[in-house]
């Protein structure tokens, strides 16, 4: 039996529903050789950030589309830099990029998420809970306020601040002999020599660019590494 005329179909519904779907990224190659057994666990974490990631302010409206090169595997690819059994936080953790990211890739590190804003908080919380991930603490604070004093092996961040800016929000929470990692973009360099006087303040060493991910992303990712003395 055809619907009344002007009355929309089931299909015509259907459609109208498909015109407001997300379009995220379709998957690259590397996913299974980054997150191991637990590719799917990524998997699930794209699918919720890049379908609910835009309406609860998470990530732009042009992210969907890059979110697995530009956001996700950008991610992954500093996992291995960090110690197994360390204790790392991620300052500014946001929508999960890095500090889920890495919680997925490295199970045997313990994760600390710090992020100030509610609505953030909330997401970190939600993820954690549906993807089972018993390696992750989120913190609602900022950097500054961080209470528990140097006792992190390392801190991480992506996309949150200049190095110069960065430094004095992490490099006192880590502990003596541990490391920043910080994920960066093309000018690291250049972002390092405007740090020199923060260098010398907090008494880093060993301060250099890494890139990370060569031959398994399109674009390495840029690690600003320093130790912490």
């Amino acid at each position: 039996m055809r619907p009344p005329t002007g009355t929309p179909s089931s299909a015509a519904r259907d459609v109208s529903r498909e015109t407001v779907t997300v379009e995220i990224e379709r998957e690259p190659a590397g996913v299974d050789a980054l997150f191991g057994a637990r590719a799917d666990l990524a998997r699930r974490f794209t699918a919720a950030l890049g379908a609910h990631g835009e309406e609860r302010g998470l990530i732009g409206p042009l992210e969907p589309p890059r979110l697995w090169s530009r956001h996700i595997l950008n991610s992954a690819v500093a996992a291995p830099l960090f110690a197994a059994g360390s204790r790392v936080g991620d300052i500014g953790s946001g929508a999960g990029l890095p500090g889920l990211v890495l919680a997925i890739a490295r199970p045997d590190v313990r994760w600390v998420l710090i992020e100030p804003m509610e609505r953030r908080v909330a997401w970190l919380d939600e993820q954690v809970a549906d993807l089972g991930l018993d390696n992750v603490e989120v913190v609602r604070a900022r950097g500054e306020e961080w209470r528990e004093g140097p006792v992190l092996d390392a801190v991480t961040a992506r996309a949150v601040s200049a190095f110069r800016t960065l430094i004095p929000l992490t490099a006192p929470l880590v502990r003596d002999g541990g490391e920043l990692i910080l994920l960066k973009g093309a000018n690291a360099a250049n972002e390092i020599t405007a740090a020199d006087k923060q260098i010398r303040r907090y008494k880093l060493s060993h301060v250099r660019v890494e890139p990370v991910g060569e031959g398994v992303v399109d674009e390495p990712t840029r690690v600003i590494r320093a130790s912490v003395r």
